[in-house]
């Protein structure tokens, strides 16, 4: 998270899995094992297998992308790349910021959801007001500069994925591995046809891996990045692909299905609480703590510079107009998490996340297909491949949600048409006679 000024203070290929593994095993993981399990019933550990198989198809793009152009820009280098500066860089770049915002205010409300735990159940309501809080206190954390965030960030993952991973490990030993070959009672089963609750639920799945994205910011800071980076990338999702399916195996060990729903919001919680005892809620709580407080801090950190990024870049509207604030891309972001948070539960924060990075997900892929060719050498079925795959997975989301919650479909509609416009506006507000786009730098090195 600081400039690196030589070789030798360089990231290496391990402290890079390190950073990366920290920023995928997020909070997203303690409440959407109990999401998932909703739709599926006792498939839910397969979900995350199923899942880990379409990010690695999907990872494909963002390796290739890494290799051939290294970059702190990450993901709006890559559009850029693709298409250029303008409405349509602009647009899926938005997107990719909100999802990262949406997966910040999951990540509080989760932290309120796991906090509450220790309280009496006449609490229960407290917690988008606790969720609040942790955002102001990453807020703070943030504007105390990059040595502060750096310092615990670092501590926090460290104890975030020991822990999770003990957990996991803890829990297995107990209780035993599953039967996942049991019953299967996605919700709405009388609705929905056979199977699609399962694929819909791969979205969930696809959600708790998208934290290997923040990889790509790291083109600056680590050592041989065109080999490096890409190494990171698939590493990091085998990495959380063994965690997750032990820590899936170990819930589905301790919780019937019926139970890990009821409980969807602090699943791990209560799985922990049969195996491990009374102790176990404080263990799991004390970890989830330390894992929100992490994740929000890296996401906060990656998000506000993407969006000041966007706003040097002219693809957003200037930030100084928000008035004579130190860092008003870190004050926006915050502030939007605090709505989000505020304004909708867990699962909708969730489904408004999945469906926005699904999209820009395609994005991606299309425009290494489409457009640079000539430019990154790499097998053209793959991108291909995972573009069916996210539009599939996201049929089917669309689909279940339309049936089970259609106020989520209105709310991403209405989101993804304000960013289109918006962005349409803004572009047209600095082009020029000639049709030429005046940015604030030079964006399209293609």
């Amino acid at each position: 998270m600081r400039n690196h000024i030589n070789t030798n203070n360089k990231l290496s290929l391990i402290g890079s899995i390190s950073l990366g593994t920290g920023a995928m095993i997020g909070a997203g993981i303690f409440v959407l094992m109990g999401q998932i399990a909703e739709l599926v019933g006792d498939l839910f550990p397969i979900a995350f297998i199923a899942g880990a198989i379409v990010v690695c198809f999907s990872s494909y793009s963002y390796v290739k992308f890494s290799n051939a152009f290294p970059s702190s820009g990450g993901v709006e280098k890559f559009l850029n790349k693709s298409y250029g500066p303008g409405t349509i860089t602009g647009v899926f770049s938005l997107l990719m910021y909100v999802s990262m915002v949406v997966s910040q205010s999951l990540v509080a409300g989760t932290f309120g959801a796991y906090t509450l735990r220790l309280f009496p159940e006449r609490f229960a309501t407290y917690a988008s007001i606790l969720g609040v809080f942790l955002l102001v206190i990453v807020f703070i954390v943030n504007i105390l500069g990059n040595k502060v965030i750096e310092t615990t960030a670092t501590f926090t993952a460290i104890i975030k994925v020991l822990g999770i991973a003990l957990l996991a490990i803890a829990g297995l030993l107990i209780s035993g591995f599953a039967d996942i070959t049991g019953n299967y009672i996605p919700k709405n089963a009388e609705e929905l046809p056979i199977g699609i609750g399962f694929v819909a639920s791969l979205a969930l799945a696809i959600l708790a891996y998208k934290g290997f994205t923040t990889i790509t910011n790291q083109g600056g800071d680590i050592d041989n990045p065109h080999k490096n980076l890409g190494r990171s990338i698939i590493a990091s999702i085998l990495i959380c692909t063994v965690i997750y399916v032990a820590l899936a195996l170990a819930v589905a060990g301790g919780l019937s299905i019926p139970e890990i729903i009821k409980a969807k919001d602090y699943a791990l919680a209560a799985a922990a609480e049969p195996v491990f005892g009374k102790w176990g809620i404080w263990i799991t709580v004390a970890i989830a703590i330390v894992a929100t407080f992490s994740g929000v801090i890296a996401s906060v950190f990656s998000s506000s510079r993407l969006l000041g990024m966007l706003s040097t870049m002219k693809q957003v509207p200037s930030l100084k107009k928000l008035g004579n604030f130190k860092n008003p891309a870190l004050i926006f972001t915050v502030s939007l998490a605090i709505l989000l948070t505020i304004s909708f539960d867990l699962t909708r924060i969730a489904s408004i996340g999945v469906i926005f990075y699904l999209i820009m997900d395609i994005a991606i892929h299309w425009g290494l297909f489409r457009h640079l060719k000539k430019e990154v050498d790499f097998l053209p079925i793959i991108p291909l491949m995972a573009i069916v795959m996210d539009v599939v997975v996201l049929s089917a989301f669309l689909y279940v949600k339309y049936i089970s919650d259609p106020l989520v479909l209105f709310v991403a509609t209405i989101g993804i048409i304000l960013m289109i416009a918006s962005e349409r506006f803004f572009m047209n507000s600095h082009t020029d006679e000639d049709g030429d786009m005046q940015m604030g730098m030079e964006t399209n090195n293609k």
